[in-house]
């Protein structure tokens, strides 16, 4: 078994998809084929089941990929500390943040950093938080930003910044004329939100929940998996949608889009890090960069 073999297994079983992921390894579909199979001719083993043309990750896949990870993680791991000989001159990074950090605040920070150490090899990976929360946990990430915390008593999460949640709708939209808006009105109306897991909405479901409200009792027409595509549905103008003030701000400024007058709070931006996994000289420095320790 090679570690090269592991890195095409696990980039598989995540995406569950052949092409998808010899797309992200830089391999040919084929080659990505031939690694699987050779991997369960070898120990015997079926790893995923072949339904159709689709392949989905059965019983024995599940619990391999779990050591997979961990394994890879651990080669990353020595690498890394041979790295740190070099001090800061060498070195990689890889980070996971939710999507709002990733597209809006996070760039400039990266950008900073890598002037002061160019030859720290930065990798960003974007989902929402519960995929990044994950991703410190396994190991696979050495640093996670995500939006309002997480509960992992195995991570630290410590605020570096905060952000302004905002309502939105249509010109269109009865809400654009600035009316104050209740709990009745918030009931009543449609919307359109980021999908469950994401820290945007987890934020607006926490807020629901000071005003008496359920997050199920919301009429969710839509449920959708980035800031872009929520905020391309309520320009479409029948729907009230939650974001980040960071999203919508070329939008409002344009007239495209109008506040709703609702008061949210702001939320934290936090940095995670695992509580027994130390974390690199590198890591350490982007996390001092980032204002996480």
């Amino acid at each position: 078994m090679t570690l090269e073999q592991l890195r095409i297994f696990v980039a598989v079983a995540e995406r569950e998809h052949l092409t998808q992921a010899a797309a992200v390894l830089a391999l040919t579909p084929s080659a990505v084929s031939a690694a699987l199979r050779a991997l369960e001719e070898r120990y015997d083993t079926p790893l995923f089941d072949r339904v159709g043309r689709r392949i989905e990750l059965n019983d024995a896949g599940r619990l391999f990929l779990a050591e997979a990870r961990a394994t890879l993680a651990a080669a990353r791991n020595a690498e890394l500390a041979l790295a740190e000989l070099a001090g800061l001159q060498r070195g990689t990074v890889a980070l996971h943040a939710s999507q709002t950090i990733a597209s809006y605040w996070l760039p400039p920070l990266l950008l900073a950093f890598h002037r002061q150490y160019p030859q720290i090899e930065l990798s960003l990976t974007i989902g929402n938080t519960s995929s990044v929360a994950q991703a410190v946990r396994d190991g696979t990430a050495d640093l996670g930003l995500v939006e309002d915390g997480v509960d992992a008593p195995e991570l630290t999460a410590t605020v570096v910044a905060h952000d302004q949640l905002v309502a939105v709708v249509a010109p269109s939209h009865p809400w654009a004329d600035g009316r104050v808006v209740d709990a009745a009105a918030l009931l009543a109306a449609d919307w359109i939100l980021r999908e469950p897991g994401s820290g945007t909405r987890s934020a607006f479901e926490t807020q629901l929940a000071a005003l008496g409200i359920a997050p199920a009792q919301l009429r969710v027409a839509l449920a959708l998996p980035s800031n872009e595509a929520v905020r391309s549905a309520a320009m479409a103008g029948a729907y009230a949608t939650v974001v980040s003030e960071l999203v919508m701000a070329p939008h409002l400024q344009a007239g495209l889009l109008c506040k709703v007058n609702l008061d949210l709070p702001p939320r934290p931006f936090s940095l995670l890090l695992h509580r027994q996994r130390p974390p690199s000289r590198a890591a350490l420095a982007l996390a001092q960069a980032l204002g996480g320790a």
